[in-house]
């Protein structure tokens, strides 16, 4: 197979991240592979299959079953594709967790936290070597992501942190949910503010590494919030979808960001939202009536 630029969409066999792939078939070439990533070995092939056979797909796509909460398994991908291609042109990391709202988060939060940051750790460990030259490695995340919605005593964790600080202060979080003293220490019950600001806070501290180097050959590491999106796993947190996009509408600005031919510097390493930098210090703590309509990609 001639194979060009590798592209690799994690979660990708429906909503956000089957958008992310149909819009990257399209724009890239035929000499492209876009691998198309999931758990469900049947999801993926169908949802392969059904891209390839689009209109407008010119890239080839290949479906891959990938458990991101195997970390090995990212670890083994990162490694083929090293081999095989000599490294990844674009990683996008768009796994989630479908958290319904009727559903303890205290029970769920070993799973919501293996997919949405162990995995994000391993992928930003594992894809970041092997990211090539004018590349892109981008973490979905959302607007939640910033320093600002965490109960001021646990923003220290996280602020300039380096990866491995990350790590600890989430499997601290995690120690905490299990011992029943999350709530007593500041975390926010609702799972996905800490969550996405150790998302953000990951990829700000590769990015802190890599800034340099990475700017210099257009090359760009960021996470990105494409707000709020009408799918399965953010559908029962809101009453009102009047405002939400499409999958594929809130794929464009994600797409956007990946064909744009010089990477901006105001925008390397940071929360982007449509185009813009959103202020790592910003926002508040939410109140407790907010939780329920905070979405998955708000």
């Amino acid at each position: 197979m001639n194979v060009s630029r590798i592209v690799l969409v994690t979660g990708a066999n429906q909503g956000l991240g089957r958008a992310l792939v149909e819009g990257l078939a399209a724009g890239m070439g035929t000499d492209d592979l876009v691998l198309l990533t999931g758990r469900s070995e049947r999801r993926v092939t169908d949802a392969a299959r059904e891209v390839a056979q689009l209109p407008g797909t010119r890239a080839q796509v290949r479906g891959r079953v990938l458990d991101v909460t195997d970390t090995d398994a990212i670890g083994r991908l990162a490694d083929e594709l090293r081999s095989q291609y000599g490294g990844a042109d674009v990683v996008i990391s768009n796994a989630v967790t479908r958290l319904l709202p009727e559903e303890s988060q205290a029970e769920r939060a070993d799973e919501f936290i293996d997919v949405s940051n162990t995995a994000t750790h391993a992928i930003l460990r594992s894809f970041g070597p092997i990211l090539r030259p004018g590349g892109r490695l981008l973490v979905v995340a959302s607007s939640l992501g910033t320093l600002g919605h965490l109960d001021p005593r646990l923003r220290h964790l996280f602020d300039g942190a380096s990866l491995d600080q990350v790590e600890y202060a989430v499997e601290s979080w995690r120690t905490a949910l299990h011992n029943n003293t999350a709530e007593e220490a500041g975390w926010p019950r609702w799972l996905n503010v800490p969550s996405k600001v150790a998302q953000v806070a990951a990829v700000r501290a590769v990015a802190t590494v890599r800034r340099e180097r990475d700017l210099a050959t257009d090359t760009l590491v960021a996470s990105v919030c494409p707000g709020m999106v009408d799918t399965a796993t953010s559908r029962p947190w809101f009453s009102d979808f009047s405002q939400a996009q499409s999958p594929s509408e809130a794929a464009r600005a994600v797409l956007d960001l990946v064909f744009a031919e010089h990477v901006d510097p105001a925008l390397y390493g940071e929360l982007i939202r449509f185009g813009e930098a959103l202020d790592w210090y910003g926002g508040t703590p939410p109140v407790e009536q907010d939780r329920r309509i905070e979405g998955a990609h708000s």
